[in-house]
């Protein structure tokens, strides 16, 4: 064989084995997650209370699932850490909030945080284990409410539409105490952290809860509340993401399973009335 021969069938032979050493290049996620394939699952992080929050998160994962989104709940009992953390990237998203403290958080902290779906109503209510009824509550009578500026704002008006009290402007969002005008069983009104309410209604004559935290403390709304809100309010509970990831298909995808039929006959088998969707 001549030597030219045996170069080419060298060459050849070189550039077969290189060919089959040699691995097909990843294709990427489109999520931005380095070193994904095209077939593995993107993971989101999400915070929620407890309930019924994550419940409701909890109701959908297999849904993700099936989209390639592995759902992490990561549970808080107040109201401060979960924007916190989506707003330092520890966490992609929180479900948790109404819209008038999100645009207070938002205003206060510099928080990039947006709304992304309305999901439930919450409505607030007004417990007691001392009156069955409103009208029963004594002159001075101790009443407790969130001391978030909206959560109090809102407890405020739903004492004052009850006719315990009356404000300066019931159209007030963040009403204050310094908003009331009228007070005519002279209530002294006191400002609590929200999550503490239900623990505190043995030392209270009377306290105005959100429903997430009265549900934590087994009081069923539609039974236990001696008055609650209407159905109809600006108090929608909120998945909220961040702007830079807000578009982002795993989070559309949270977006499309948590606004579906299927949640929203889970809520109203679940829940009974007491958490409304609003979608």
């Amino acid at each position: 064989m001549k030597r030219s021969n045996v170069m080419i069938l060298t060459l050849i032979m070189m550039l077969v084995l290189a060919a089959c050493g040699s691995k097909p290049a990843e294709e990427g996620t489109g999520s931005g997650s380095e070193g994904q394939t095209a077939n593995e699952p993107v993971t989101i992080k999400v915070g929620a209370s407890p309930e019924p929050h994550a419940q409701i998160l909890e109701h959908i994962k297999p849904a993700l699932e099936a989209e390639g989104v592995n759902l992490e709940i990561v549970e808080f009992t107040d109201y401060v850490q979960p924007n916190q953390r989506t707003n330092q990237k520890e966490i992609d998203a929180n479900f948790f909030q109404h819209k008038p403290y999100l645009d207070s958080e938002v205003e206060k902290r510099g928080f990039d945080l947006v709304s992304v779906a309305s999901v439930h109503v919450e409505p607030m209510g007004v417990y007691s284990k001392k009156v069955k009824s409103i009208d029963e509550l004594k002159d001075r009578a101790v009443v407790a409410i969130p001391n978030d500026p909206s959560n109090a704002g809102r407890a405020l008006a739903l004492l004052s539409k009850n006719g315990l009290i009356k404000l300066k402007d019931e159209n007030n969002l963040e009403a204050t105490a310094k908003d009331i005008v009228e007070n005519p069983k002279n209530l002294d009104i006191r400002e609590v952290e929200a999550p503490m309410l239900p623990r505190m209604l043995d030392e209270m004559d009377m306290a105005v809860i959100n429903t997430n935290y009265a549900l934590e403390a087994d009081l069923n709304p539609l039974e236990d509340a001696l008055v609650i809100e209407d159905k109809d309010n600006p108090y929608a509970n909120l998945l909220v993401a961040r702007s830079d990831n807000k578009d982002s298909e795993a989070i559309q995808k949270l977006v499309k399973a948590i606004t579906s039929d299927d949640v929203k006959a889970f809520i109203e088998n679940e829940y009974k009335g007491a958490i409304i969707p609003a979608f």
